[in-house]
C-alpha cells in the first residue's frame, strides 16, 4: 500500500517531544522513526518505558460494568425495543474494552472511560502491560438495591501471541451475564496508529418468563493520534453493530474528528426494529464522550456526567501469584515512582520466566491448560446472530466459560 507522506503534517523534533519527559526524548524520538518506517502489523515493536501505564492490559474489561446500575437495568425493559435501547444506551456510557495498540501490546482507554480519560496521575494515555499466559484478574461490585445482587468478574489472559483477553461479568441476581474476547491487529499509516479489534461479546438477559435474550456485539476500529506530541489520543472509527435475537438492530457509526473537518467523539446510532414491526427506528447522535440525544424526540439518550464505580478487587496480599495486580506489583510501583529502570527490570523477569515457561512446555510436549474458559473454533452466536445483519467475518473463534470463577 502506497502511503502519500506531507511534510508540513509532521511536527519539528522540538514540538514532537514537548510532553515528553527530558530523560526520554531520545528513546522517544527513536521510537518514533523506527514507528513511521515500519510496514505490517506493530507487534514486534516496544514502546519506551514513560508511555507505559502501571496496570496491565487483564484489567481492562472492568470498563465494561463501571456503571453497574446501567449493567443491570437492561433486565427491567419490559419488552424488547425497551431492552434494545437500555443495551445500546449502556454501551454507549460505559463501555467496553476497545484496544489501543503501540505494539500488539495496548494504550486503551471506554467509549467514555476507555477511550478519552486520560490516566489522571500519569498524564495522556499509557500503554498498559501486555499480559503473560494464564494471567488473572478477579472484581466485583457489591449488591445495592438499585442494582439487585453482587456482579462479578472474571478475567483471562488466554493466549500471549497474539495477545487475547477472555472475560465474563455477571449480576446473576439479575440474570444478566456478558461473555466475550479481544485482541488486536495494529498498523502504521499517515502518522496514527490504525486498530482493528478483533473478538466480540455476547449479552444475555434471562427474562421472567424463563427466556433468554441475546445480543451479538461487534467492535469498532481505532485510531491514535497525537503520536509526534507524546501525548496520544484516541478516536473511534468505521461502524460496530449491537444485534438482538428479538430482531432489534443498533447500528453505530462513528464519526470523529478528521484532519480538516468533523467533530471529536461523535457517533449515530440506528435503531431498528425486526422487519415485521412497521415502526419507524430510532435515531441517536451526539458524542459518546458526554451526551447524546434522540433525533425525534430530543429527549437525553445518554449522559456520562454521573459518577462510574471501579471494580472492587482483593488487596495484593491475599491474591495468588497470577493475579495481574500480585504478578506486576514492582513493575507497577516503578513506574508510579518514575523509577523505569527497576518497572524494566522486573518486567524483563517476568517476560524472560514466560519465555522460558514456553520452551519448557515445547520440550516436554505439554500446551498451557486455560483456567477458567475454552477456546471454541467457532461461536454458534456469533454465526446464528451475525447472519441477521451479514456480520464480516462470518464466523468467528470464542471462548466459553467453564462456571468455575472464584465467586461461584
Amino acid at each position: 500500500m502506497h502511503v502519500c507522506r506531507i511534510p508540513d503534517r509532521t511536527p519539528s523534533l522540538s514540538v514532537i517531544t514537548q510532553a515528553v519527559p527530558a530523560a526520554q526524548k531520545g528513546s522517544w524520538a527513536s521510537f518514533l522513526k523506527s514507528l513511521a518506517g515500519f510496514t505490517g502489523d506493530l507487534s514486534s515493536m516496544t514502546a519506551p518505558p514513560f508511555i507505559l501505564s502501571p496496570t496491565s492490559l487483564t484489567e481492562f474489561p472492568a470498563y465494561w460494568c463501571e456503571r453497574p446500575e446501567l449493567f443491570a437495568k437492561i433486565a427491567d425493559g419490559k419488552n424488547e425495543e425497551e431492552r434494545a435501547l437500555a443495551v445500546l444506551r449502556w454501551f454507549i456510557v460505559i463501555t467496553f474494552p476497545l484496544v489501543i495498540c503501540v505494539n500488539a501490546d495496548v494504550l486503551q482507554s471506554t467509549l467514555k472511560g476507555q477511550y478519552t480519560s486520560r490516566n489522571e496521575s500519569m498524564g495522556s494515555e499509557k500503554k498498559p502491560l501486555n499480559p503473560v499466559l494464564g494471567e488473572l484478574f478477579y472484581g466485583y461490585w457489591p449488591a445495592t438495591a438499585e442494582r439487585g445482587g453482587k456482579t462479578t468478574l472474571v478475567v483471562e489472559q488466554v493466549s500471549h501471541h497474539p495477545p487475547i483477553t477472555a472475560y465474563r461479568i455477571a449480576n446473576e441476581e439479575k440474570g444478566v451475564v456478558l461473555t466475550g474476547h479481544n485482541a488486536q491487529k495494529t498498523s502504521f499509516s499517515g502518522g496514527s496508529i490504525i486498530v482493528k479489534q478483533v473478538g466480540h461479546a455476547v449479552l444475555t438477559v434471562r427474562l421472567p418468563s424463563g427466556d433468554v435474550e441475546e445480543y451479538l456485539i461487534t467492535l469498532p476500529r481505532l485510531r491514535i493520534d497525537g503520536l509526534w506530541y507524546g501525548s496520544p489520543y484516541i478516536e473511534l472509527t468505521d461502524t460496530s453493530y449491537i444485534q438482538s435475537s428479538s430482531g432489534w438492530l443498533s447500528q453505530i457509526d462513528y464519526k470523529g474528528k478528521g484532519y480538516f473537518s468533523g467533530k471529536s467523539h461523535s457517533f449515530k446510532a440506528t435503531v431498528t426494529p425486526p422487519a415485521h414491526l412497521y415502526r419507524q427506528p430510532h435515531v441517536i447522535e451526539g458524542t459518546w464522550h458526554s451526551t447524546s440525544r434522540d433525533v425525534r424526540t430530543g429527549a437525553i439518550f445518554h449522559d456520562v456526567t454521573t459518577p462510574k464505580e471501579e471494580v472492587t478487587v482483593a488487596p495484593i496480599g491475599e491474591q495468588g501469584e497470577w493475579e495481574s495486580r500480585r504478578l506486576w506489583n514492582v513493575v507497577a510501583k516503578g513506574i508510579r515512582d518514575g523509577d523505569f529502570d527497576t518497572a524494566a527490570k522486573d518486567k524483563s523477569r517476568i517476560e524472560n520466566e514466560q519465555r522460558q515457561r514456553r520452551r519448557d512446555e515445547l520440550s516436554a510436549g505439554t500446551k498451557w491448560e486455560l483456567k477458567h474458559f475454552k477456546h471454541i473454533e467457532s461461536c454458534p452466536t456469533y454465526e446464528r446472530l451475525g447472519k441477521l445483519f451479514s456480520v464480516n467475518p462470518p464466523t468467528e473463534d470464542g471462548y466459553d466459560y467453564l462456571n468455575n470463577g472464584p465467586h461461584t
